[in-house]
């Protein structure tokens, strides 16, 4: 079980980074044309538009939750005098509000795929497997705010910190920081890490162009000029 857990918690990580990287470059250099998102808005609107806001806030603000929470330093919240059960607290709140919105979201688009013939027929395979790999991923992220609930010292919380900073830089021994977390844990883990495994092999690959369009901001103007 010690080896099984130093995988997965502690090389994984780096094999799921590793395609992650590599293969989303891979794609754009080989497979321009399948770079796209998709859209089926053609097809039926429907309640696109209220699903995808949701779902693109919610999920936004959990990416951006996480990175955050668990990559800036424990150090920083104790000279910030922010106690660990405070900041628990407040990831649970935000972690269960982002949560609900992006469920909310993801639940209208899987119905509108899913009910509409139309749509049912386009849809590939893979992103069938993909939407419900990111709704069980989301639904054991929300069940662990009531495993947290269980102790709210923030025991927990700065493990899993400790461990996503330890593998960032590069130490060995981040898998032992997760290994006697509970089992909810871990395989929210290990589904959310599986999501950078499969991201260059579905249409989530669009997220590298939403990030890249903030260069058009410090762009120089284009100049138009008549003949």
């Amino acid at each position: 079980m010690n080896t099984f857990n130093q995988f997965l918690f502690g090389i994984y990580p780096y094999i799921a980074a590793a395609i992650f990287l590599f293969g989303s470059l891979a794609r754009f250099e080989r497979e321009q044309y399948s770079w796209k998102a998709d859209s089926t808005q053609l097809i039926h609107r429907g309640n696109l538009r209220l699903g995808n806001i949701l779902f693109h806030v919610g999920i936004l603000g959990l990416f951006f939750g996480h990175l955050f929470g668990l990559l800036t330093p424990v150090a920083v919240w104790d000279w910030l005098g922010v106690p660990h059960s405070v900041k628990q607290a407040v990831a649970m709140a935000a972690g269960g509000v982002m949560g609900t919105i992006c469920l909310a979201g993801l639940a209208i688009l899987l119905h509108r795929r899913l009910t509409n013939a139309r749509l049912s027929a386009v849809t590939k395979t893979g992103d069938k497997i993909l939407l419900v790999w990111i709704l069980i991923t989301l639904l054991l992220g929300l069940s662990t705010i009531g495993e947290s609930a269980g102790h709210m010292d923030g025991a927990m919380m700065v493990r899993l910190m400790t461990w996503a900073q330890h593998l960032v830089t590069f130490r060995g021994d981040a898998a032992s920081y997760v290994s006697e977390a509970p089992l909810i844990f871990r395989f929210h883990l290990f589904m959310g890490m599986t999501l950078f495994v499969i991201f260059p092999f579905t249409r989530l690959v669009h997220i590298w162009s939403g990030f890249a369009s903030l260069t058009y901001l410090t762009r120089a103007w284009q100049l138009v000029r008549s003949r």
